[in-house]
């Protein structure tokens, strides 16, 4: 006669401890990915951005106190009219800072702007904007506020809003 042995029963691989490593470890990676996502934005926006851009504006803190840190971009555009082709030389990216309207009288107090060219900007509705240190010959322009501009990034998803490039025919080219 066969004698039936007891076997006793198999052990599980995931005891109860193991089972509360792994839903702690769980819990912790959930809360650092909130964490991370939370603080990172993906805006126009970015606060990270935005207080770069202020730390880096020439005369920081009068240009914060009294208008708004930009980026400046120069470059120039040239116009051939037979054929007519247009030329951009490479920009220039530099701080810069703009005025606001009612501020105006810092660059008056340091004579760093004329009245005329005061009257010639207000009477276009405009305001100043300047890069370089205002203590020390500042580069000054008045400029236009563009209102019409917009953020092709952020209307447009995906497009951008940009048409496709139509490849140059050989008569085109200079």
């Amino acid at each position: 006669m066969k004698r039936k042995t007891r076997t006793s029963p198999a052990r599980s691989t995931f005891n109860y401890t193991a089972l509360a490593v792994i839903g702690g470890v769980l819990i912790l990676g959930i809360g650092i990915g909130i964490a991370i996502s939370s603080t990172t934005t993906f805006s126009p926006e970015n606060v990270a951005s935005s207080q770069f851009i202020d730390r880096s504006a020439p005369s920081t803190e009068t240009c914060i106190k009294f208008g708004a840190s930009a980026m400046v971009t120069d470059m120039r555009v040239f116009v051939t009219l037979n054929p007519f082709n247009v030329y951009i030389s490479q920009p220039r990216m530099q701080p810069g800072c703009v005025l606001r309207t009612s501020n105006w009288t810092i660059l008056k107090k340091n004579n760093l702007i004329s009245s005329e060219q005061e009257r010639d900007c207000k009477q276009r509705m405009n305001t100043f904007g300047y890069t370089g240190e205002l203590e020390s010959s500042p580069e000054i322009s008045c400029i236009y506020q563009n209102n019409s501009a917009e953020n092709l990034f952020l209307s447009q998803p995906g497009g951008g809003g940009m048409t496709p490039a139509r490849p140059r025919a050989e008569s085109d080219r200079f």
